[in-house]
């Protein structure tokens, strides 16, 4: 039976005994990590030799940013342990890399030729000054001879000028190594190459026999986690969809993980030991969550435009706004990483299950520390989906395809976004809102250029009229779909009426093609079945009565960004 002791807080040693101490230093590599979606755990073993009495293990080299009150230790039960601490070593640091140590090398160079122009320059600046203080020649009671003058006036412009020459040699010599220096401080932070401080963790037990124990480590870091990442594939409509859940995983840590094993939890590392109480959980009515993959990247939809669609899921954008710069990077067992160049941590809310889910890594993975994001295989799924279509033709003239997956509550998923891919093409960035309490999840694969829709103004419709006080005007649009597909389609059409919150201005729906109206909203429904080339058409009229002293916005528009000259 092995007994664990959780270091709750930092005691104090005590060496006034009459016992002498045997003092073990261990240096050991991370033998496996638990990454949290904010902190990992660390953990470490090794055996060590114990003699009869009191032994202080030292296990040195780990991270500076360990947690004191999540220090665990785990010895055999014939080993007692009598107290833990922890220190930062300031004297003991993790060694660069030859790189780092080649890049710190060449910076240290640079900053000495600095140094040394900067005396010369200093030396110069003073020769120069003391020069234009002697501004009488001979003084002032004789002058000097014309001849004297002459070359006196010679030697100071000669010197002054070459004074000058030297200083602006310098001065451009300075800034060129300034601009090295700048260059080589930004390749050793996007290494992540620095001579870290390292932390000690000093475990004092007592033994009865000689024996040989193995001692596990485990501690918690700061500045480590990771960050779910979806790749969503389908390669046709009438397939299962192919999801692969991965990770991003970052390590700033101080010290780099080398071929360890690999475990992802959304629990909590800080976790109390205390009993959880249930608190009373209230219902009430809300507002779904809108995603987007940029921030309503395509400046298509307004605040009012298209609210039901975004709820559900997010607009796709552009490939070089989803897609990160990736370098190919091996490890020492030959296995590939992606390596995505973004090193600053960005830290966002999530909303995760209560029951905390795992997953397992089978393949062990490197992860410097760096600070920057590395992708991690966790696990695929194939799922049933049905599909349809979707289109908002006010906002934007395009169809979009609806996946409608069911029974993903199952996954284990972390919101998050996911990159859409139809047919082998990259299509865009879609997100997984998992605090959706519907069965079916929506998710959007993007554009289908195989369904054309039009909206068009009807001329011949659109009319003005001013009556007494009062100015009407009517509006007229086709919408006009057609599907280019080979196989029949459904597909959801929105548009909208202006909704009025003032009694002075009437809205009167003319003709809407049977579609269905929200009066609260305005919003437009159509839903239709279009088999192999067949097209259909919906007309929407409406008009807008109102007082002609008044003016009121009749056409919505959006915010760009222009060139102003």
């Amino acid at each position: 039976m092995r007994k664990i002791i959780s270091c709750l807080s930092v005691l104090s040693f005590y060496f006034a005994t009459a016992q002498s101490i045997e003092t073990i230093q261990v240096k050991t590599p991370v033998k496996s990590v638990t990454l949290y979606l904010d902190g990992a755990e660390v953990a470490q073993s090794k055996q060590v030799n114990l003699n009869p009495g009191r032994s202080l293990i030292t296990f040195t080299g780990l991270s500076p940013k360990l947690i004191s009150k999540s220090i665990q230790v785990n010895v055999p039960a014939d080993v007692v342990v009598l107290s833990v601490s922890d220190k930062i070593n300031f004297l003991i640091t993790e060694k660069l890399t030859p790189r780092g140590k080649q890049l710190k090398d060449s910076l240290e160079l640079f900053v000495d030729a600095n140094t040394q122009n900067n005396y010369e320059l200093s030396a110069l600046n003073q020769e120069k000054a003391m020069l234009a203080k002697n501004e009488s020649i001979g003084g002032h009671e004789k002058g000097l001879l014309v001849s004297e003058l002459k070359l006196a006036a010679d030697f100071y412009r000669v010197r002054l000028k070459d004074i000058n020459n030297e200083l602006f040699k310098l001065e451009k010599r300075t800034v060129k190594n300034n601009e090295t220096i700048e260059r080589l401080q930004n390749q050793l932070n996007e290494n992540g190459d620095t001579e870290t401080p390292t932390a000690e963790i000093a475990i004092l037990v007592n033994c009865t026999a000689k024996t040989t124990a193995s001692v596990d480590l485990k501690y918690v870091v700061k500045e480590s986690g990771w960050s779910p990442s979806y790749d969503l594939i389908s390669e046709d409509v009438n397939k299962p969809i192919e999801l692969k859940y991965r990770a991003k995983v970052y390590n700033n840590s101080g010290i780099d993980w080398n071929d360890v094993k690999v475990k992802l939890s959304t629990a909590d590392p800080m976790r109390s030991a205390s009993k959880p109480d249930i608190l009373p959980w209230y219902l009430n009515f809300s507002s779904p969550v809108a995603y987007y993959g940029n921030n309503n990247v395509n400046g298509n939809y307004s605040n009012n435009d298209n609210n039901n669609y975004k709820n559900q899921v997010s607009a796709p954008i552009s490939q070089s706004q989803s897609l990160y710069e990736v370098e190919i990077m091996e490890d020492k067992k030959g296995k590939k990483l992606e390596l995505q160049k973004q090193s600053v941590i960005q830290y966002e809310e999530v909303q995760v299950s209560e029951l905390s889910a795992e997953f397992d890594i089978k393949q062990t993975y490197s992860v410097p520390s760096d600070a920057k994001p590395y992708i991690v295989d966790v696990v695929t799924y194939n799922l049933n989906a049905s599909f349809q279509y979707y289109s908002v033709p006010k906002v934007e003239k395009e169809a979009f395809m609806l996946a409608r997956i069911t029974g993903w509550e199952e996954l284990d998923l972390v919101e998050g976004p996911a990159n859409v891919y139809l047919g082998g093409t990259f299509v865009g960035q879609s997100y997984i809102n998992t605090r959706s309490v519907d069965d079916t999840l929506n998710l959007s694969f993007g554009r289908d250029k195989k369904i054309m829709v039009t909206r068009t103004k009807l001329k011949d419709f659109n009319s003005e009229r001013t009556a007494g006080t009062s100015r009407k005007v009517t509006y007229s649009y086709e919408i006009v779909v057609k599907n280019n597909h080979k196989g029949p389609i459904q597909i959801e059409l929105e548009d909208q009426l202006p909704v009025s919150q003032n009694s002075e201005i009437t809205v009167d729906a003319i003709e809407l093609s049977k579609a269905e109206v929200n009066n609260l909203t305005g919003q437009l429904k159509w839903k239709l079945s279009l088999n192999p080339d067949e097209t259909k058409k919906i007309i929407l009229t409406y008009s807008v009565k109102y007082p002609k002293s008044k003016s009121i916005q009749l056409y919505k528009s959006k915010a760009k960004t222009r060139a102003k000259f």
